[in-house]
């Protein structure tokens, strides 16, 4: 891959990641290159709109899930055709990947459909709330946060970044380094714990502004975890089919349905990113960490979150 120098921003920390990547330091996170090219234009550019809904979380955590309900909610019951044709990263653009960040070399021209249609627009991002607080709080959009155990986004994360290099035929990103990266709190947009944390603590300071849910809760009972969601966004579902409809979304949205749409099976690259469409969906099953971490490795990572998340028990008695 080759390093995209920021403009000016040789003057930050800087860690060598893996093979030829090279993480900046920026305000106490770290950033891809291009990453930190993206978020710098987002927050001397980007305006949220009061209508505006931001999926905010850290990689590989149900992003591209999320954005598929958040859209199918929003706009239902006309969304259905929409995520049949359309990647969910295509309908909810990244803010410092795709709305404001640069274009990769030598990739098609991205292609972007209405967000939206209704008055409601659409943005996610993974940006830490500890730099992007200030512009989500400059005006009453509203945040939603999804949060993952870590060792399942550990090996999410890991799986998806050994497929950026898969065409080279180059050797898998050993586990035991990523695992030390994500303890270390050196991977893209880590650290891991401080990215949670921020957007949890603003969940429960100012709950009709930041909506936080896990990927385990929403997994475990959907129908439920959907409705609140339409009622935080102020679409709540109502009507004598109210059931129906919360159903069709939770149905039209399933990873398993998605996954299924030939446009989510695709193998083109779009020009935000160096991953094929298909890159973004993988088995998105809870507890698949327990098939590739040693004992070993679990036991430092749970130790780590122990430390972390002291007092705070988002994925309850059984998560560890």
């Amino acid at each position: 891959m080759e390093i995209q120098n920021p403009d000016s921003d040789s003057c930050f920390p800087k860690v060598k990641y893996w093979r030829e990547d090279v993480l900046y330091q920026f305000q106490g996170f770290w950033f891809l290159p291009r990453h930190l090219q993206g978020t710098k234009q987002v927050l001397d550019q980007f305006k949220p709109l009061p209508n505006d809904v931001i999926l905010a979380s850290f990689p590989k955590t149900g992003t591209t899930w999320l954005k598929a309900l958040l859209y199918s909610v929003i706009n239902r019951p006309s969304s259905i055709n929409q995520l049949v044709t359309n990647h969910s990263h295509e309908l909810v653009p990244t803010l410092e990947m795709q709305v404001y960040g640069r274009p990769v070399a030598n990739s098609p021209p991205g292609h972007f459909p209405s967000n939206t249609s209704s008055s409601t627009s659409i943005l996610s991002t993974h940006i830490p709330y500890q730099i992007l607080g200030e512009t989500l709080n400059s005006s009453d959009c509203r945040v939603v946060y999804v949060a993952r155990n870590p060792k399942d986004t550990l090996i999410s994360l890991w799986h998806f970044e050994n497929a950026m290099y898969l065409g080279q035929k180059s050797e898998p990103q050993p586990l035991e380094n990523i695992v030390s990266n994500l303890c270390e709190g050196t991977v893209v947009f880590g650290p891991y714990f401080e990215h949670v944390l921020g957007y949890q603590k603003e969940s429960l300071e100012r709950p009709d502004k930041f909506f936080f849910i896990t990927y385990e809760e929403l997994k475990s009972n959907p129908i439920t975890h959907v409705k609140r969601l339409a009622k935080f966004l102020g679409c709540p579902f109502v009507g004598e089919d109210m059931e129906t409809q919360v159903e069709e979304v939770v149905r039209s949205c399933s990873i398993e349905t998605l996954k299924n749409h030939e446009v989510n099976k695709s193998s083109d690259v779009p020009s935000w990113t160096m991953m094929p469409y298909d890159a973004f969906f993988r088995k998105g099953q809870v507890g698949d960490h327990m098939n590739y971490l040693t004992k070993d490795m679990i036991e430092r990572i749970d130790a780590i979150t122990r430390k972390k998340f002291h007092g705070i028990n988002l994925w309850g008695e059984n998560w560890m």
